[in-house]
């Protein structure tokens, strides 16, 4: 028997050379045991560089530990999916005519119904119900205490406002409002505005049929507003 593995050894040792070898004189070939030049614990958006096997270390070593979840190339927007509505670049100014243009010609790509209204409530409740008021009535608890004052209500001076201002105030900030667009999305801002104009009627919910969308009786209404 151990002449058997005596001889069997060598033509082993053999075939595993063979297999091992390639004709591209740039290929490592076969690898049979991983390297070590690298920790398999790859750091996410962390770009390693190019292998140093095919450049230099110089030329690697400068390529190493440079963040490659990088900005987009000037003049160009980054890749949103089916979100196109939501991913374009804001396109007025964070200037007073910038605000009023806003007002005249910006709309929400939202159609109004029950289930964009309950989502704006409850981002309402979380963002903005702590200074306007669960009601929107400019109660909340920090005018309560005497920490800002003078938030007007939405269902009385600013009962007709557009919700091009309403949006622009939520990106730049107005007044004693400070820009919320680090914290709300696009899409949830336009939410939380759906729900604002529920406040704006003062709290009246529209009247929605099965697929929870809003009847034209009730949009001519409470719903048409602003929009």
């Amino acid at each position: 028997m151990s002449k058997r593995w005596t001889l069997l050894a060598p033509v082993a040792a053999l075939v595993a050379a063979m297999t091992g070898c390639v004709t591209d004189p740039n290929s490592p070939g076969l690898e049979y045991m991983p390297d070590m030049y690298r920790s398999p614990a790859v750091e996410a958006y962390v770009d390693y560089g190019m292998d140093p096997y095919y450049v230099t270390e110089e030329v690697a070593s400068s390529q190493r530990n440079t963040q490659s979840a990088r900005k987009p190339v000037a003049g160009t927007i980054p890749f949103v999916g089916a979100n196109k509505a939501f991913g374009l670049p804001y396109a007025y100014p964070n200037t007073p005519e910038g605000y009023e243009a806003a007002g005249a010609g910006l709309v929400s790509p939202l159609t109004t119904t029950k289930a964009h209204i309950e989502a704006g409530m409850e981002i309402y409740t979380k963002m903005c119900s702590q200074c306007h008021g669960e009601e929107g009535k400019g109660d909340g608890a920090l005018s309560r205490n005497g920490h800002i004052a003078g938030i007007p209500s939405y269902s009385d001076k600013l009962k007709d406002l557009p919700v091009g201002k309403m949006y622009h105030t939520l990106t730049f900030g107005k007044g004693l409002m400070g820009s919320h667009a680090s914290q709300l999305s696009q899409k949830d801002r336009w939410l939380v505005i759906e729900y604002i104009k529920v406040l704006q009627q003062g709290g009246e919910m529209p009247e929605f049929d099965d697929a929870g969308n809003v009847v034209e009786s009730a949009a001519d209404g409470a719903m048409a507003m602003n929009n």
